[in-house]
């Protein structure tokens, strides 16, 4: 009886059981699926797509990248950052 409670609150105040649940979309590498765009690392426009505001190098499961290219992409982004094209860190004011 408790336990019924419980889930009837839950869902009530929106918590677990609630209308709307995530599905996961397979996401496809847009570097396989386009033959025509190239990793490079001079093109820091796109780099910083697949970069954090933090400056970390973003997952595989959140760019939906291939493993192939996102080796490809951690290089290209590694020697940019070496270059001083992309920042190693983000400049966050001292809180």
């Amino acid at each position: 009886m408790a336990e019924e409670n419980l889930q009837e609150n839950e869902q009530s105040a929106g918590g677990y059981g609630a209308g709307r649940r995530y599905v996961a979309r397979p996401k496809i590498c847009q570097f396989c699926a386009d033959k025509n765009i190239k990793i490079d690392y001079k093109s820091s426009d796109m780099m910083r797509r697949f970069v954090t505001e933090e400056g970390k190098i973003r997952p595989r499961r959140q760019t939906g990248t291939c493993a192939r290219h996102q080796r490809e992409l951690a290089g290209a982004v590694k020697r940019a950052r070496h270059i001083a094209l992309l920042p190693f860190v983000s400049e966050r004011p001292n809180d």
